[in-house]
């Protein structure tokens, strides 16, 4: 994937990267953070970031730099909402474990006992899996499997559920972590059963409100009504763009919040805290202590100073070692967002960052840079490393494209004739999609459950066609077809890693 590539290139380029001696570097905080993060908007042209550090119950910083929208003369505040998309599950692992800690569920119970109509693929499994194997991504899924079905679609929560059962696990149960969204979405629709009150309305009323988080949004329909927002961005033919907010209340528990560093700011400093805001305890701490359990083993980790330890997942957060630091980390992404959240306990120590374009690695950097400052590391400059890595992995991309595109310029023939590619295709997860024709031997593909999504599909010859979505979020690749008896059978459709690293296998219908 493409962020195992970026990586790889920047530990690389830190091998022969000089820096100076350690020492006590927190003076970056007060001196040169805004030198440092400005410079950063323009080299990786990114609209709005929102930075806030913690530190001894304590908030350093709490700072909006850039602007809402491109083109746009409204400045990003401490107040400003930005989706921070996976950073949300910590909320709905902690809500459960909130649950626990009042005796309204066991995060060991069953998961049939509160849905009873949950199944998987596997009915073994289906058996045995508790709570906890919910919040900790170890159904046997492969990373982001069933996301393209799930995600952005007009699928109801009770739909994902319905059809996680449909999902054949790519590992035996509990033997490989894989990271599932729809599993926390199955997570959340047990606050309901439990509670009587939906999953957005538990965590207003449980930790929202007590923490004073009074502009935080559970869902993202009510974003657009807001009127301190960013917006979201993302690059479509290399230049950045504004594109509509994802509409992902149907996965909420896993993806759907919507906050800012102000906000985050009271749900950080209640983490360190113990769950206490002054004198008030607002959440358990055996709760906060469940969620940072490890649970699963997620792979080595190869730290940028040289270091390679384990990296874990607890309830909602990952678990790892830096430094000589145990780092509670998570990162967020969704359509035109990017965020990090870090909390170092030991330390007192807390990271957010919130950025309103999802090309960019500068959310990873900077986190890695405050923390050295902290940890009297040397300074490394991981922004223009990261960035180095970015582009790099950014032209061969390009490279790719650019053959396609060449490749279509040259109006080669598809295998048959083009009114033979359209039709009626299935797939047993997903369901339907319907290939028109167009002009010049072009297609278009419309989807069963993404009704306002469509992909212009251009001929490279044979059976093989270069793919164009509507919504740049699911990239460009190819879509090749397959026959036998020199008819049409079906069409792998592949989406971009962000949402899906595997292909769909569509057969054709009619």
């Amino acid at each position: 994937m493409k962020k195992r590539l970026i990586l790889s290139l920047i530990f690389i380029a830190f091998i022969t990267l000089t820096y100076a001696q350690s020492a006590d570097r927190t003076s970056f905080i007060k001196d040169s953070i805004d030198v440092y993060v400005n410079r950063a908007l323009t080299n990786w042209r990114i609209p709005g970031v929102a930075v806030c550090i913690v530190k001894d119950n304590k908030v350093v910083l709490m700072k909006g730099y850039g602007i809402k929208e491109l083109g746009l003369p409204e400045h990003v505040d401490e107040n400003t909402l930005f989706m921070i998309g996976s950073n949300t599950k910590a909320f709905t692992a902690t809500a459960m474990a909130m649950l626990q800690d009042a005796k309204k569920l066991s995060l060991d119970d069953n998961v049939s006992k509160y849905l009873p109509g949950f199944k998987l693929e596997n009915k073994a499994a289906s058996d045995e899996v508790i709570l906890r194997d919910l919040l900790c991504h170890r159904l046997g899924f492969k990373t982001f499997q069933g996301d393209f079905t799930f995600y952005n679609s007009d699928l109801s929560r009770q739909q994902v559920v319905e059809r996680l059962g449909h999902m054949k696990a790519a590992y035996p149960f509990r033997t490989k972590w894989g990271y599932t969204n729809s599993a926390f979405l199955t997570a959340g629709e047990i606050i309901p059963r439990v509670t009587g009150k939906s999953w957005e309305v538990y965590l207003k009323e449980n930790i929202f409100a007590p923490l004073g988080m009074i502009n935080t949004l559970a869902l993202t329909a009510d974003l657009p009504k807001s009127f301190n927002r960013t917006v979201p961005h993302t690059l479509i033919d290399e230049r950045l763009s504004a594109i509509p907010y994802g509409q992902l209340d149907n996965m909420a528990p896993a993806m759907s919040i919507s906050s800012s560093i102000n906000d985050m700011s009271k749900w950080v400093l209640a983490l360190l805290n113990n769950g206490k805001v002054g004198d008030r305890q607002v959440i358990p701490e055996a709760a906060i202590l469940e969620t940072r359990k490890p649970q699963d083993y997620v792979g080595s980790i190869r730290h940028i100073n040289g270091e390679t330890n384990y990296e874990l997942y607890g309830l909602g957060w990952f678990l790892q070692d830096y430094s000589g630091h145990r780092i509670v980390m998570h990162d967020g992404g969704v359509s035109g967002y990017v965020s990090s959240v870090t909390l170092v306990p030991q330390d007192h120590l807390g990271i957010i960052i919130l950025t309103n374009t999802d090309e960019n690695s500068f959310y990873e950097a900077l986190r890695w840079e405050i923390m050295d400052a902290y940890f009297k590391q040397p300074y490394r400059n991981y922004s223009d490393v990261y960035l180095n890595a970015y582009k790099t992995n950014a032209a061969a991309e390009q490279k790719v494209y650019k053959k396609l595109r060449d490749s279509v310029a040259l109006n080669l023939q598809p295998a048959i004739p083009i009114a033979n590619y359209t039709g009626k295709y299935n797939n047993d997860l997903y369901g339907s999609m319907v290939i028109t024709g167009g002009e010049n031997n072009d297609l278009e593909v419309r989807f069963e459950h993404h009704p306002k999504m469509f992909v212009h599909l251009q001929p490279l010859g044979g059976n093989r066609f270069f793919a164009t979505f509507s919504d740049p979020i699911y990239g460009k690749t190819v879509f090749p077809f397959t026959f036998q008896n020199g008819r049409i059978t079906g069409v792998k459709v592949k989406v971009a890693d962000f949402v899906e690293a595997d292909p769909y296998e569509f057969k054709k219908v009619n």
